[in-house]
């Protein structure tokens, strides 16, 4: 296995809603497949969201826990302190909630988490040791 996320996938229990939202947020919805699925190209790898009820189906789970569970959080790393204000702005503007403002880090970057319309958990940080090339990608400190 090569050391890699290529897809995370959210199970949606409102697939245009959440594909709005992050629509609003400044993503790119690919249009060459729409058919029950929402794919978006986040930097080196792809955010998919797809029906809570085919995730499972597909997963052979009965149930991937309560909405909102919080078992996983998103990170988006962004270049400078201020964005990450400005990211949790966008995010509270197209319909999620801020649970934690942007704030020192106690690690020392900065950092605020927010819940989006389907109750997913992302953080945003910015974090001075970990650089983001111009593609977006992310890299551990050397």
């Amino acid at each position: 296995m090569e050391p890699r996320v290529s897809i995370i996938t959210l199970g949606v229990e409102d697939l245009d809603r959440a594909a709005q939202f992050y629509e609003t947020m400044g993503l790119k919805r690919d249009q060459r497949f729409v058919e029950n699925v929402a794919f978006f190209q986040m930097g080196g790898l792809i955010l998919a969201l797809w029906p809570r009820e085919a995730l499972m189906e597909d997963s052979g789970q009965a149930a991937l826990g309560p909405r909102g569970s919080p078992g996983l959080a998103l990170a988006y790393n962004t270049r400078t302190p201020a964005e990450v204000e400005a990211v949790l702005k966008v995010a509270e503007t197209a319909g999620g909630r801020i649970l934690k403002p942007a704030q020192k880090a106690f690690w020392g970057g900065v950092q605020g988490y927010f819940e989006d319309t389907e109750g997913h958990l992302w953080e945003v940080a910015w974090n001075p040791d970990f650089p983001i090339d111009k593609e977006g990608r992310i890299s551990l400190p050397a």
